[in-house]
């Protein structure tokens, strides 16, 4: 694993009530951690469908970029979210042709839909997970240990809830400056 990146995985895809918008939320492999990450409806539902393991009858965009490594020997070795610039998550994907390393730019929500399907690591860069990520409250973590416990419960959720109603003052706040 390269210096200063954090293994996390897929812990949720989620839809904000307000605006439709789906976030996809990545936790650091074994901590608390997590890292929400807004990402077009289109790439959400390519993303739960390769979780899910759903079998579709002709290929979606991230099933042919994944075909498109395989017929010319690439191998994607690993996604990466790399950086994190106005409010703009950027990404990698880290792939193998012959001996030689290439990082090709992409979207973390394209990088993560391929990563899904490839079965190959995430990994965020720790400056980002520095600057963004979201540890839930000490005394939440208090009340009992949440192995086990249900992933949509109201209490695990509630940081995630404080998130999206910050981002949610910040895009009204949006509007109404273009409104002007």
């Amino acid at each position: 694993m390269p210096n200063d990146m954090v293994e996390v995985v897929i812990d949720s895809i989620r839809v904000s009530l307000m605006s439709q918008q789906r976030i996809v939320i990545l936790r650091e492999v074994n901590a608390e951690r997590y890292l929400p990450i807004w990402i077009g409806i289109y790439e959400a539902e390519s993303i739960t469908i390769a979780l899910q393991e759903v079998e579709v009858a002709r290929p979606l965009t991230h099933d042919l970029l994944r075909n498109i490594f395989q017929e010319m020997n690439a191998q994607v070795v690993r996604v990466e979210v790399v950086a994190l610039r106005d409010d703009t998550f950027y990404g990698n994907i880290v792939a193998e042709v012959n001996g030689r390393t290439m990082e090709i730019d992409s979207r973390p929500s394209d990088a993560l839909a391929l990563a899904v399907r490839a079965h190959v690591p995430i990994l965020v860069s720790g400056s980002v997970m520095d600057m963004a990520g979201i540890i839930p409250e000490a005394d939440m973590q208090e009340e009992g240990d949440l192995e086990g416990e249900d992933i949509e419960s109201p209490e695990r959720l509630s940081v995630f809830q404080d998130f999206l109603e910050r981002l949610e003052d910040e895009e009204e706040d949006e509007d109404e400056d273009e409104e002007e």
